[in-house]
């Protein structure tokens, strides 16, 4: 009997999710994503296919690096931030088959403080 790890068992769950998510010119998908090294953040537009608008630790306005709760704030401000450009004010959360807590609620909570409504 073999056992799925954890990346296999989170992806499985996202699998769930995306069933059920999906995001509109209107109303578009705000998905994040965690590596080790950096958090990743991207407003799409699933019917078109396109990105609306992305922010990630990569980003020159962000100081910080890493994928720490501090990192995930500034990147979920940023979004937010760049959703506001894109006239995009409300959005579906898509929290890439990640728990709801810890990193996730705070850049969700960030991008929340930032004008953005789910």
């Amino acid at each position: 009997m073999s056992t799925l790890n954890r990346k296999k068992i989170r992806q499985k769950v996202h699998r769930r999710i995306r069933k059920k998510v999906s995001g509109t010119a209107t109303k578009p998908r705000l998905a994040v994503h965690f590596s080790n090294k950096n958090v990743y953040a991207q407003v799409i537009d699933d019917i078109a296919g396109h990105t609306l608008c992305a922010a990630s630790t990569l980003d020159k306005e962000i100081e910080a690096t890493g994928a720490s709760k501090a990192t995930a704030k500034s990147v979920g401000k940023l979004i937010a931030d760049r959703a506001k450009d894109a006239k995009v004010d409300a959005v579906v959360f898509d929290r890439g088959g990640h728990l709801f807590h810890g990193k996730v609620k705070v850049l969700a909570d960030a991008a929340r403080e930032g004008g953005l409504k789910f």
